[in-house]
């Protein structure tokens, strides 16, 4: 969903930055997109491992997240994320060719996840979203790949992930998923082919005009 439907990293980027900060931990701007698709609870326990050098417990992460859930909320109050040019052009070239969309991201912020059926009425549909709230293990784990795949009723080989993140496309490999990527972000295009995706499209419109060939 960030970064591949809505232009929201950027907003993630902010509120991660400033939220971590209140509690005393870095959090570069980049890291938001380092992070990327994984849970958020697990982004703030790895942090607090690497830099205190201790296990935070589910109670305080959650707490931790809740502050950042909070300035993103605000945030896309004056910088409302803009849906990704060129997505809605590619989700309607899938769904003439019959195939199903299923969304699956590592969001538990109902800031966005609220906007999804309405934004894309006719596109998604809601049994098809895995968040969260649906999986054990987050990105760069495989479980919300193999969760969607399963919702969807189709085993790996019938299955294409569109990706933007590094852990994502981990994820989607581990799945034996065919990966796409598309680097909507600032980190370098070797950030995604090392992580095993098939091919990298530098814009989501690049993808939209190259579908129809690839498939």
């Amino acid at each position: 969903m960030d970064g591949v439907i809505y232009d929201s990293m950027p907003n993630h980027s902010v509120s991660w930055h400033e939220s971590m900060a209140h509690f005393g931990l870095d959090m570069p701007y980049e890291g938001a997109y380092t992070y990327e698709g994984m849970r958020g609870v697990e982004t703030i326990k790895t942090l607090a491992r690497n830099q205190w050098q201790r296990e935070l417990t589910d109670e305080e992460a959650s707490e931790m997240y809740a502050h950042k859930a909070t300035l993103f909320a605000e945030r896309t109050k004056t910088h409302p994320a803009q849906i990704m040019p060129g997505i809605k052009t590619l989700m309607a070239q899938i769904k003439a060719q019959g195939k199903n969309i299923c969304v699956v991201t590592g969001s538990a912020q109902h800031a966005l996840l609220d906007k999804l059926l309405i934004d894309f009425d006719g596109l998604l549909q809601e049994d098809l979203i895995v968040t969260a709230f649906d999986v054990t293990h987050g990105k760069p784990h495989p479980e919300p790949y193999l969760k969607g795949m399963m919702k969807c009723g189709v085993e790996p080989w019938e299955t294409v992930v569109v990706e933007n993140a590094p852990l994502g496309v981990r994820a989607a490999v581990a799945a034996r998923c065919m990966t796409i990527a598309v680097n909507t972000g600032p980190l370098p295009d070797s950030a995604l082919t090392e992580e095993g995706a098939n091919m990298v499209f530098p814009r989501m419109t690049a993808l939209s005009d190259a579908w129809q060939s690839l498939f």
